[in-house]
């Protein structure tokens, strides 16, 4: 049996799912995390009852050993009082992987099923293609999992290229966001571009900066570069450029700023060198903003280049330019390229069909124990 069957759900189910930090967390994996939380909590007691505990925690990294082990010990508790069925694990690379190995392999010791969730972008620059420990330890961990879940086709060949032991137990599970909390209004008079996202290199924040500097005498725009990281040296560029007073450098948002950002913008544009699937963009589509972004990661999967939005080669600066500067001057392409994007994420990166799926996966790595027994 594999994780793409659907067993009945005639028994309850507890899962114990890891988040970085858990609600309130800046990172992506967070906030769909919060967001699957809310929608189960929104169903009411059913026969899945899932407990999200952090293993990494706020504050210095060195402290993440301590999430670690207080998971792990919470684990072995949930185990002997018959708690637990299946351990969610979302992955990313670094620290994330060292503290999921521990904990997928406490989890193997224990008998219980554990499903990766492939997270992060740059896995296949972390995941060494040399024969090292690391690599040998990584690839274990994937091959005793229950079930895998990754974010696109792009990362499913990836998986089954370092795994082909796993065919069969992959399972492609987009991304998703709710349905915003907030009516669009847009930018009013003047196109508001909004970029959402970790102001660094890997983002293309510089060339963002660029892009927008080659619209410097290009009336009818402002915009927003809302997030945390390289914000000084992103302002002073932008002073060089002339463009601090049109361009607004907020720094980290909230999840209540986040919301108003995406209600009052027309445009989200990401030109990422490195990505999995990104939450602002579909935060951007649930919204209804064109979409300008990098072909990255597994972002083809949900933008369709010329129908949701467009897809401009990571660091090219014109193309990035040409793309914000059409639906900046082409208000009907911008609400067509909005109303798509809307309509695919209430059709299947909503929260609802996402935790729809999850539980099948859960239900699924859960069943496959009581079989092994």
């Amino acid at each position: 049996m594999t994780v793409l069957q659907r067993p009945p759900a005639n028994r309850i189910v507890h899962v114990l799912v890891t988040v970085p930090v858990g609600e309130g967390g800046q990172g992506g994996i967070d906030r769909i995390m919060a967001s699957l939380k809310h929608e189960l909590e929104r169903r009411g007691p059913g026969d899945i009852r899932p407990r999200f505990l952090a293993t990494r925690g706020r504050g210095h990294i060195a402290l993440s050993l301590l999430h670690t082990f207080a998971f792990c010990f919470r684990m072995l508790g949930a185990r002997l009082r018959g708690k637990v069925d299946v351990v969610h694990i979302n992955l990313a690379s670094h620290g994330s992987t060292y503290r999921k190995l521990c904990i997928s392999g406490w989890a193997a010791m224990l008998g219980i099923p554990y499903v990766l969730h492939l997270h992060g972008g740059g896995y296949k620059r972390f995941w060494p293609e040399a024969d090292t420990l690391l690599s040998r330890r990584i690839g274990a961990m994937f091959r005793k999992a229950a079930g895998v879940i990754v974010l696109g086709k792009i990362w499913r060949d990836f998986v089954l290229r370092k795994v082909p032991e796993a065919e069969g137990r992959v399972v492609i599970l987009p991304n998703a966001t709710e349905t915003p909390s907030l009516p669009h209004k847009g930018g009013g008079d003047k196109v508001q571009i909004l970029f959402l996202g970790r102001i660094e290199k890997d983002k293309g924040t510089p060339e963002l900066c660029e892009a927008l500097g080659l619209m410097a005498d290009f009336p009818g725009w402002r915009a927003t570069i809302a997030g945390a990281g390289e914000e000084e040296m992103l302002r002073a560029r932008l002073k060089q450029l002339g463009l601090e007073g049109r361009v607004a450098v907020p720094g980290w948002q909230t999840a209540r700023d986040v919301a108003r950002l995406l209600s009052e913008a027309d445009i989200l544009t990401l030109p990422s060198f490195v990505e999995n699937q990104p939450i602002s963009i579909i935060e951007g589509m649930a919204a209804g903003l064109a979409v300008v972004a990098t072909p990255v990661g597994a972002v083809e999967d949900i933008v369709s280049d010329g129908e949701t939005g467009f897809l401009v080669p990571p660091g090219d600066v014109p193309a990035l330019k040409n793309a914000l500067s059409r639906l900046v001057e082409e208000p009907e392409l911008r609400r067509r390229m909005g109303e798509a994007g809307k309509a695919r994420h209430r059709a299947c990166l909503d929260v609802a069909p996402f935790a729809d799926a999850l539980c099948d996966i859960w239900r699924a790595a859960a069943e496959s124990r009581v079989e092994q027994q």
